[in-house]
């Protein structure tokens, strides 16, 4: 990504986010172009976030941005020192995304239904007064390898990691391995607070 490139994507960034009266401990780091939808809800952003937003900016999430929707009073709160590439977080009520967090290419963050369940409703004016959603909070440290999708009213703990290309759509406990489509359980991980008695 030349100067120039860079410079336009660092106005439009500045911009875009200022449009949408975002709030930030510091301003973050964004490499490419940041989309974003939503006039009327929050998204915060703590200090050292770095987003990667194009191609140039990681492979691995081919040539999609990074895209953070809000609906009308909904939060997308991310904390410090968050690494987030070309991935989607789409909130009707609030996402939650603690500090050192890692969020690979190509992952999407959906905390609702974006249609009513209901085939007969679906069908009428009411199919988006019906959609079901529900808060989505990722812990401390987690690492969610690329192409994953984490579904509403999920919560995953402290350091757990989640396989590349993962579905995740029910809570998982901290300092876990969960991989698949639905994720599921794989090892657990050390604990780093945990002190061994062994030398």
């Amino acid at each position: 990504m030349n100067k120039l490139l860079y410079y336009i994507a660092y106005i439009w960034n500045y911009l875009i986010l200022n449009l949408i009266k975002a709030e930030y401990t510091s301003f973050p780091t964004i490499v490419g172009f940041i989309g974003v939808k939503g006039f009327k809800g929050k998204i915060y952003f703590g200090k050292n976030v770095l987003i990667n937003s194009n191609k140039w900016s990681n492979p691995v999430g081919l040539s999609s941005s990074t895209y953070l929707c809000v609906n009308r009073d909904a939060v997308i709160e991310i904390g410090n020192n968050v690494g987030i590439s070309n991935a989607l977080l789409y909130a009707r009520e609030k996402i939650t995304i603690e500090d050192d967090v890692i969020i690979g290419g190509g992952c999407q963050i959906l905390d609702n239904d974006f249609h009513s369940l209901d085939y007969a409703i679906r069908r009428t004016h009411l199919d988006q007064e019906n959609v079901v959603s529900a808060k989505i909070i990722i812990r401390k440290g987690v690492f969610i390898g690329t192409g994953s999708i984490v579904l509403k009213g999920v919560k995953i703990g402290e350091q757990s990691i989640i396989a590349a290309g993962s579905v995740v759509t029910k809570n998982i406990p901290s300092f876990e391995i969960w991989g698949g489509n639905p994720a599921k359980f794989i090892r657990s991980i050390s604990n780093p607070n945990i002190k061994s008695d062994s030398l």
